[in-house]
């Protein structure tokens, strides 16, 4: 009976972390679903989402939500400038310029951490939260009330992303241009408008992963984004990458995975899984869990 309890705990451990890294992972699989291209910079917007609620909490004048909510919202206009300034240049040149892209992309990552220690610092900042650390005990388990809040605020916002894309004219929008972009084009629809509100969700969705990893680990640092940016886009190309649900899913598996593998085999390999289960993918299953066809006309 202990040993189930322990397996129940590590998976309840591997739900909320894999939660974040589904939050992480929609951006990368919604631009790609859009434009074509892998965003490598996403990690350290999800960084700078992080850095940016430590700061608005270092003022003293928000609270937790309040700091959560202005860190969204100022990564995403980041998110959106970053295509404006980097991206948007590149993709007036048309189709086959996804190389410059993906290059422009490393180039924004490296901007972004170095920008970061410039500011920041090197040394990990502790969020310096003060929560309530209540711990719930269900059934032999043990549930704090920060992993509570992580599930809850993780899941309700992909429940409005869902939303949002299947019931709204901008969603339906996105959903055409991730089809057929030209046709998107000559339906009428701004292409460029909607890439700046994918970029824009991203970032958005990027930066509460980052606080919220911020507050259960207490740390906050400038290479955070490196190793969360590659397990999530482990989770895009697992999920199938294109595909939200994919995302969704594949994050919580990654998640799982990595909690217990640190489990039962080696805590010291704990980044490493992520890896592991990227190359498998890309082996035996490249299409991923949700087989995305690819829209024509991107970029």
């Amino acid at each position: 009976m202990a040993i189930l309890q322990q397996f129940a705990q590590q998976l309840i451990n591997g739900l909320v972390i894999g939660l974040i890294y589904s939050l992480i992972a929609l951006g990368y699989t919604m631009v790609f679903g859009i434009l074509g291209f892998i965003n490598f910079a996403h990690g350290d917007v999800y960084m700078i989402g992080a850095f940016l609620g430590l700061v608005l909490l270092g003022t003293g004048a928000f609270n937790f939500a309040a700091a959560m909510l202005g860190a969204m919202i100022l990564t995403a206009v980041v998110g959106v400038a970053i295509e404006l300034v980097c991206y948007r240049p590149v993709r007036r040149f048309g189709k086959g310029f996804e190389d410059a892209m993906l290059v422009s992309a490393i180039g924004v990552s490296i901007f972004l951490e170095t920008l970061a220690q410039v500011i920041w610092g090197t040394e990990t900042h502790p969020m310096g939260l003060v929560i309530p650390k209540v711990v719930y005990q269900v059934g032999g388990l043990y549930i704090s009330s920060l992993q509570v809040l992580i599930a809850l605020v993780s899941i309700g916002l992909m429940i409005v992303l869902h939303l949002f894309v299947t019931r709204t004219v901008t969603g339906t929008a996105m959903r055409a241009t991730a089809q057929n972009t030209m046709a998107a084009r000559l339906m009428g629809i701004s292409v460029n408008r909607i890439v700046a509100v994918t970029f824009a969700i991203g970032s958005f969705l990027a930066a509460a992963g980052g606080m919220l990893v911020g507050a259960y680990f207490d740390a906050v640092y400038p290479l955070m984004g490196w190793t969360a940016g590659i397990k999530a886009f482990t989770a895009a190309v697992l999920g199938g990458i294109g595909s939200i649900p994919g995302a969704m899913l594949a994050g919580v598996i990654i998640g799982i995975v990595e909690t217990l593998g640190a489990a039962y085999i080696s805590s010291a390999f704990r980044d490493g899984f992520a890896f592991i289960i990227l190359i498998l993918t890309l082996l035996f299953l490249p299409s991923g869990l949700f087989r995305v066809r690819r829209g024509e006309g991107k970029v």
